[in-house]
């Protein structure tokens, strides 16, 4: 396998940081260097996203004749890569990444008309209705039911974990249409709109006092018949399709690098006994070992893109990116904490941190968004199919034990 870029893609890479240099307001960056969650503020991802949508830079991974850029796969990567090094901030993948190539792959051309296009303006809002309590990892037991009468689903259940349901206009939801069936065979997709009196939302705060996530209540809330995506029964391989594309749809390592650089820059200008923390040897081999491992999932991306370029399915790798990517995510911010001593323990629950209300930092504003990023962090080995599941598809389809 070739591993260097092309001319063409050389070319490429200097047209997007000519385009970040331009159309990337600094506001932005700020806004994304002050945020210590996976998910951005919609003030902040929303803008961004406009300005891509402009450009025709935003759907990356959706079909040509359905919105998408059209770019390889190479070209993805390098997009995203040079998006991590000039602070862009995060998009949304609920719409992007997950629920949009899923409309544009098993929709009808009446649904494809109806939310693409919104999805791709910002106009709707998504949010995701998989995990339940007693169902997280283990999808096949959901217990929420969708009974049809009509032209209409009446939904009752709960989704928890569900990522900006507060800003949301419509969830994609798996519920069970048929009970009598094997648990995998009797459940459906379902686009439920979320502002009906049906459904409550209840705030769930993490740990280090973010609002991301919630718990959805749906008592008697109503989808209609044509809002299901694909054949009733065909949720389970509806989404496993979207679950691939949010394991291994976007790539993990140029963010990580993008952090490690970061931490590099700032050893040099942190303190340590009358020196300063790029002379420590033992923070500097820590952050060696660090950027080695995201070297080498930088690899494993780059070899995945390239069965993607040849129009091979990159079917288990995505479990195996998944895992070493949340436990990197994880011992990247364990390693900013540590870097910044004291200071590194400083927790500000007022949200955003960016702006002229953020409260004052100690030490210095990346010290001060160390503890809460670390902290929102726990959540990468569980989120998106957990460190266990993976480590289960793996031994099952890659060891074949």
């Amino acid at each position: 396998m070739d591993m260097s870029f092309s001319p063409a893609d050389l070319a490429f890479r200097d047209e997007v940081r000519r385009f970040l240099a331009d159309e990337l307001p600094q506001r932005l960056r700020d806004g994304m260097n002050g945020t210590p969650s996976v998910f951005v503020e919609p003030e902040i991802g929303l803008e961004w996203q406009r300005i891509l949508h402009a450009r025709g830079w935003l759907a990356t991974s959706w079909p040509v004749e359905a919105g998408g850029t059209g770019w390889s796969p190479v070209q993805r990567y390098i997009f995203e890569k040079e998006c991590a090094l000039a602070d862009a901030p995060a998009l949304s993948v609920l719409g992007l990444k997950l629920v949009g190539p899923v409309i544009a792959r098993y929709g009808t051309p009446a649904q494809k008309a109806r939310f693409l296009e919104r999805i791709l303006t910002g106009d709707d809002l998504w949010c995701q209705g998989y995990s339940e309590p007693g169902a997280g990892s283990d999808l096949a037991n959901l217990k929420t039911r969708a009974v049809r009468q009509g032209d209409r689903y009446i939904i009752n259940g709960s989704k928890i974990w569900t990522t900006h349901a507060h800003y949301a206009d419509w969830m994609f939801c798996l519920a069970r249409t048929d009970p009598d069936v094997k648990p995998q065979a009797g459940i459906s997709f379902l686009l439920v709109p979320m502002k009906q009196k049906g459904i409550t939302i209840r705030p769930i705060i993490g740990m280090a006092g973010d609002h991301e996530v919630n718990q959805v209540f749906l008592d008697d809330a109503e989808a209609l018949v044509a809002d299901r995506i694909g054949e009733e029964g065909q949720g389970w391989t509806i989404a496993k399709f979207l679950l691939e594309n949010e394991r291994g749809g976007s790539c993990a390592a140029p963010k990580l690098l993008a952090d490690l650089q970061k931490l590099a820059r700032l050893a040099a200008s942190q303190p340590m006994a009358g020196s300063t923390l790029a002379d420590d040897d033992a923070h500097g081999r820590r952050l060696a070992r660090l950027r080695l491992e995201a070297e080498a999932l930088e690899t494993t991306e780059l070899r995945i893109l390239s069965d993607l370029a040849q129009g091979r399915s990159p079917g288990p790798q995505t479990s195996l990116v998944k895992l070493v990517a949340s436990s990197l995510r994880q011992a990247v911010d364990e390693l900013a904490v540590d870097s910044f001593g004291l200071d590194g323990l400083q927790l500000a629950t007022e949200r955003p941190l960016y702006g002229n209300e953020s409260p004052e930092p100690i030490g210095s504003k990346p010290a001060q968004l160390a503890m809460p990023t670390y902290l929102n962090s726990r959540a990468w080995t569980i989120f998106g199919g957990s460190n266990e599941v993976q480590k289960n598809i793996i031994a099952k389809t890659v060891l074949g034990l």
